[in-house]
């Protein structure tokens, strides 16, 4: 199927440089004066595209997805010299998750790709007793250092002044992490069982708006456990609430016209009696809302993970527990 794809596209672009090719001669011919004598000009051979042309298969591999690259790739070795190319995992992964190019990067991009697509989270590494179903979300980005953190629905937005996360939450439900590492960021929707949150006789379950930059896995801090999540805040509303909502922001964007559909919650977070989880995500925002049924409020936790004790923050995590 592959090689019909590639075969097809490499003949439409040869018949149209033929045809580019044609049209010009006979331009040439026009303006040169008739021919004087018996003799025919010389055959002019067209047959001079090779299958082996680099430039025309990079172009190809613009079009193909990731698997397709591969199979691709699998052909010979010279074909995999052509697509294991970093330009065009670098294309492919900027085109498929639809971010912005961060610049600089720590590892090739068919790594990072691959780390996208291959169904990895982060509770297949650690406490993979404690998981019970995921959510791939997308992809956001982060262009400064600062994240802004919610757990309410308001469409006026109150920044925190305290210093202290805790009194962030306690005055408006929102807080402020510094620090943060910037680029692409992978945000997924966690459903873990309650214990991970030591509440006593609880046997419930809890859903988790789980966010890391799209290096963490292929790190060696991450891979042998020497990076781990620290809680960095908590806050319980001990009143009824109607749905358990968490967002990350990218404070430069917080008020931008990029991020504004979040804060448009009738479009995104479903009908009262709607209690499927929903999650909506933009260049550099992402939330996730879950309507609850009665309740006596909820429990919201803050986690952040570091590349290292004074390390740049790598992935955060916002849960929220019934009470």
């Amino acid at each position: 199927m592959i090689w019909r794809v590639a075969s097809y596209i490499y003949q439409e672009i040869s018949n149209v440089l033929l045809s580019k090719s044609i049209e010009r001669m006979r331009k040439r011919l026009k303006r040169t004066k008739g021919i004087c004598s018996c003799s025919s000009p010389r055959c002019i051979n067209h047959s001079t595209f090779n299958w082996y042309e680099q430039d025309l298969w990079t172009y190809i591999a613009r079009f193909l997805d990731g698997r397709s690259l591969v199979m691709l790739g699998a052909t010979n070795k010279w074909f995999n010299s052509v697509i294991m190319q970093d330009c065009i995992w670098k294309f492919t992964c900027l085109r498929d998750l639809q971010v912005p190019d961060p610049g600089h990067v720590s590892f090739s991009w068919s790594k990072l790709y691959a780390s996208v697509v291959d169904g990895s989270h982060s509770f297949i590494f650690r406490q993979q007793e404690k998981h019970i179903d995921w959510m791939r979300i997308g992809a956001f980005s982060f262009d400064s250092e600062v994240a802004f953190l919610s757990q309410r629905m308001s469409a006026s937005v109150k920044i925190p002044k305290q210093e202290n996360i805790g009194d962030m939450l306690q005055s408006c439900g929102s807080c402020l992490l510094r620090k943060i590492k910037t680029g692409i960021w992978i945000a997924d929707l966690q459903l873990v069982r309650c214990p991970v949150c030591d509440q006593e006789k609880c046997e419930g379950t809890m859903q988790m708006l789980d966010a890391r930059h799209i290096e963490l896995f292929l790190n060696q801090g991450f891979q042998d456990g020497s990076w781990d999540y620290e809680l960095v805040g908590s806050h319980e509303i001990k009143k009824k609430v109607r749905g358990a909502y968490g967002a990350i922001f990218d404070f430069k964007y917080l008020t931008s016209k990029s991020t504004a559909g979040i804060f448009d919650y009738k479009s995104w977070i479903g009908q009262p009696n709607d209690f499927q989880p929903k999650a909506i995500i933009a260049l550099h925002a992402v939330a996730v809302n879950t309507n609850l049924q009665e309740n006596q409020g909820v429990l919201i936790k803050y986690h952040t993970m570091r590349a290292g004790a004074e390390g740049e923050i790598v992935s955060i995590r916002i849960s929220q527990q019934l009470l």
